[in-house]
C-alpha cells in the first residue's frame, strides 16, 4: 500500500495552528479514513478527538510532575498479588474523587509496606487527570520546606498555596515528634483546610496517636479532630 504523504503546505499550516502534534498519525488516519470510507465531518471528529485526548494526558502529565506525583505509582500498575486488606467500598468511592469536590479529607492507614503511599499518589493521578491542582509532599520535607520558608520570607506564599491547592497529600505524617513551630503548622493547615479543600494523609500511626507527636496538647485535639470529623478512613492490612 502506498504510504500517505503529507504537503510541506500543509505541514506549515497546521503547525502555525498549533496543530503539528497531530502531524505523525496524520498518515494512519487518513489511510483509515479511505478505507472505510469514512465521511469528511466524522474523519474530523477523529482528528481532532486525537488530539483532545493527546492535550489532556499532556496537561495532566504536566499537573502530575509538578505535584511531585511519582508517575508510576498508578492504579493500573497495582500488584493485584499483594496480599494486603483493603476495603474496597472506600477505595471505589475515593476513586470517584467526590471526595475531592466535597472538600473531605482521607487518612490512608496501615503498616510500613502495604502501599499507603502507593494509594495516596494514584489517588492524586486521577485528581490530577481530572484537572485539579494537586500537590504531594512528604511530611518531614513539607515542614522543613516551612521552616525554610521562615528564613527567607516566603511563608506567607507557601502557606497560601499548600492551603488552597485543591488536593494536598501529606505522606508518612507523624513518625517523629514536631517541634513547637511545626506543631503550629500543621494546626494552622488542617485548619485553614478544613472543609475548604481535600487533604490525603498517609500514616503508620491510627489517628487516635497523632495527638502524640504535637508539640501542643490542645493545638493538636483541635487540628486533629477537625481533620477527623470530615475524613473517610481507609486502612490496609497485610504483609510488606
Amino acid at each position: 500500500m502506498t504510504a500517505v504523504l503529507i504537503s510541506p503546505e500543509l505541514k506549515t499550516a497546521m503547525k502555525a495552528l498549533r496543530l503539528g502534534k497531530m502531524l505523525p498519525t496524520l498518515p494512519e488516519r487518513i489511510t483509515l479514513a479511505k478505507n472505510k470510507g469514512i465521511e469528511i465531518e466524522d474523519f474530523l471528529l477523529m482528528l481532532f478527538s486525537d488530539e483532545v485526548a493527546r492535550r489532556q494526558s499532556s496537561s495532566a502529565s504536566q499537573r502530575a510532575a509538578k505535584a511531585g506525583l511519582d508517575p508510576d505509582m498508578v492504579f493500573e500498575r497495582w500488584d493485584k498479588s499483594a496480599t494486603v486488606s483493603i476495603d474496597q467500598r472506600t477505595l471505589q468511592e475515593l476513586t470517584s474523587l467526590r471526595f475531592v469536590e466535597a472538600q473531605r479529607n482521607v487518612a490512608i492507614l496501615g503498616p510500613v509496606g502495604v502501599g499507603k503511599t502507593f494509594i495516596a499518589n494514584a489517588l492524586g493521578v486521577i485528581a490530577c487527570r481530572s484537572a485539579f491542582s494537586v500537590q504531594f509532599y512528604r511530611a518531614d520535607a513539607m515542614l522543613r520546606k516551612l521552616k525554610q520558608s521562615r528564613l527567607d520570607n516566603s511563608r506567607d506564599t507557601l502557606v497560601t498555596e499548600l492551603s488552597t491547592v485543591d488536593l494536598l497529600i501529606i505522606d508518612d505524617f507523624a513518625l517523629e515528634p514536631m517541634t513547637r513551630d511545626e506543631s503550629r503548622d500543621v494546626y494552622q493547615l488542617f485548619v485553614e483546610r478544613n472543609a475548604r479543600a481535600a487533604t490525603i494523609v498517609t500514616s503508620n500511626r491510627d489517628t487516635s496517636e497523632w495527638l502524640a507527636v504535637f508539640d501542643d496538647t490542645l493545638l493538636a485535639q483541635s487540628a486533629v479532630d477537625r481533620f477527623k470529623n470530615n475524613a473517610y478512613d481507609l486502612v490496609i492490612e497485610g504483609e510488606s
